[in-house]
């Protein structure tokens, strides 16, 4: 469906930056009343590549049109390496790129995001009614998982690889619980991946929230193609913003602003009008209007070493799902322990490597990927210069922290231990990586060069109600009364698994928070 035409000086009530999972969801929860005026700006397009919807697909959409493809600086933790960072550009951001799998995390993983706020509502228990509002799960109604929602959760089942099958007997075999998906509240064990796939086709956050019927209000306009280019301050307000697009600049004006674009965009974007850390703007030639020291940092992500190879003694079936099809979460060094996961071990049906190593021929090897769940070290984002071209200078600090060095090699022995098993006896025929590793160091050398990032960057604005939190729990900045930002850069801490879920709950609270408001 065609999107709307913008005019200048277009008046809303919300202008929300950022067409993907949170903005999408945004657009759709707000215009739901009809006194409400909403304005969707997008940089990209529609998306129309037929590969978006084909699960299996989803690897080689990276680097393509829609995706912002940033890189990061070269980090040291990793033997210098240049990582790419595959971000949507295209109405549904991100959930038109990711690999479908849909974990809300662990209980544990909130206890910081109610410690930071001091507000109930970021913990597991109501966050719980959010995320059952936006599932349909085929186990919903159970008051577990929810029925109807907007979004489909699919268990797998008989397309489940016989790799991955033999894979989760190996888990189990060394005292991992048998699990019925990742979101019940218990993630520690085995399991397929619970995924966002209907009728064997992706999902997106637009197909599921911004439907035809949702498309046609009068009161929702979406205009893609426009990057916004600053944020024009009067007094403790955002007076308009500055947009650039196809028919050239514009000026938008609104009640209130909404920032959804991102970990990476919406700190970019704040610090472009003039609010961030003083040295910062004074570097990329900005002037500080608001100085707002923490704006950029606490940047973190989830890394995955790509990875454990084997050889297979016989043909491996292309995977019918998505390639990486059972995330087994653990504790570090007992695979029989409960709780919050502190490393994760995945098979990947096909091998999976990262550009350091030659993967072998696909049918002929599998690798198991491992990571750790809650990173400590902690990097930045920043801009360069005051213009929409200007690169972000991303430093995420990849393996900083002796823990996180530390978890890794738990990481990689939990994978090979897995990989040896007898369950996995009649797929493998050798292991190809790492090889033979005889001390710690040469552990971590082969991690530095294994590792890949997980796609879930977060962390760039966070909430608190600490003097250096950007934004409180009610998602406000905290030195504008009508600017909120509501993407994965508020979160102050990772969850266990892919942020997407959460990040879809992020949104989903401010809308229904935002909703009883203004009734």
């Amino acid at each position: 469906m065609p999107t709307k035409n913008v005019q200048h000086g277009l008046n809303s009530d919300f202008v929300i930056v950022g067409g993907g999972s949170a903005g999408s969801l945004l657009a759709a929860r707000l215009s739901a009343n009809p006194d409400i005026r909403v304005l969707l700006i997008e940089a990209g397009g529609e998306p129309t590549d037929p590969d978006i919807w084909n699960p299996a697909a989803w690897p080689m959409l990276q680097g393509r049109s829609y995706d912002w493809d940033y890189r990061t600086e070269p980090q040291s933790g990793t033997a210098h390496r240049v990582h790419h960072w595959a971000r949507g550009r295209v109405i549904g951001g991100s959930s038109c790129l990711h690999a479908m799998g849909y974990m809300r995390g662990h209980p544990c993983d909130f206890q910081p995001w109610v410690a930071a706020t001091g507000d109930s509502r970021w913990g597991w228990d109501e966050l719980s009614h959010v995320f059952q509002a936006i599932e349909d799960h085929p186990l919903g109604g159970n008051g577990i998982y929810g029925k109807n929602g907007p979004l489909p959760i699919y268990l797998p089942n008989e397309e489940v690889s016989p790799l991955a099958r033999d894979f989760i007997e190996a888990g189990a075999s060394l005292g991992l619980p048998r699990l019925e998906g990742h979101n019940s509240g218990d993630m520690i064990g085995v399991t397929p991946n619970s995924l966002n796939i209907r009728d064997g086709k992706r999902v997106t956050v637009a197909d599921a929230w911004l439907t035809d019927i949702v498309r046609v209000r009068k009161n929702l306009t979406i205009l893609t193609g426009t990057r916004v280019v600053r944020l024009s301050l009067n007094d403790n307000r955002v007076r308009s913003l500055e947009v650039a697009g196809p028919q050239g600049s514009a000026e938008i004006f609104a009640d209130r602003v909404i920032l959804s674009a991102g970990a990476l965009e919406s700190p970019a974007l704040l610090m472009r009008s003039g609010i961030g850390p003083q040295g910062v703007l004074a570097a990329a030639g900005v002037s500080c209007l608001i100085d707002m020291p923490a704006i950029g940092q606490n940047l973190q992500d989830h890394l995955l070493g790509a990875g454990n190879l084997y050889a297979a003694r016989k043909p491996v079936p292309a995977s019918r799902l998505q390639h990486s099809e059972s995330m087994s979460y653990m504790k570090a060094g007992d695979f029989t322990a409960i709780g919050q996961p502190e490393i994760v071990v995945g098979c990947g049906v096909a091998p999976i490597v990262s550009e350091r190593f030659q993967a072998p021929a696909a049918g002929t090897a599998y690798s198991l990927l491992f990571g750790v769940t809650h990173p400590t070290s902690r990097g930045s984002v920043a801009i360069s210069g005051p213009q929409l071209d200007d690169r972000l200078i991303i430093d995420p600090a990849y393996l900083k922290s002796s823990r996180d060095r530390e978890l890794f090699r738990e990481a990689l022995a939990a994978a090979r231990a897995i990989g040896h098993r007898k369950e996995l006896a009649d797929w493998r025929e050798r292991e190809l990586l790492p090889g033979p590793l005889s001390t710690a160091a040469e552990i971590d050398n082969f991690i530095a060069e294994a590792v890949i990032t997980h796609h879930h960057p977060c962390g760039t604005c966070r909430m608190g109600n600490d003097a250096d939190a950007v934004v409180d729990a009610d998602l406000q900045l905290k030195t504008l009364n009508n600017l909120f930002v509501v993407d994965a850069s508020i979160m102050p801490t990772l969850t266990s698994g892919p942020i997407h879920a959460a990040v879809l709950a992020i949104a989903e609270m401010f809308a229904r928070t935002t909703a009883n408001r203004m009734q």
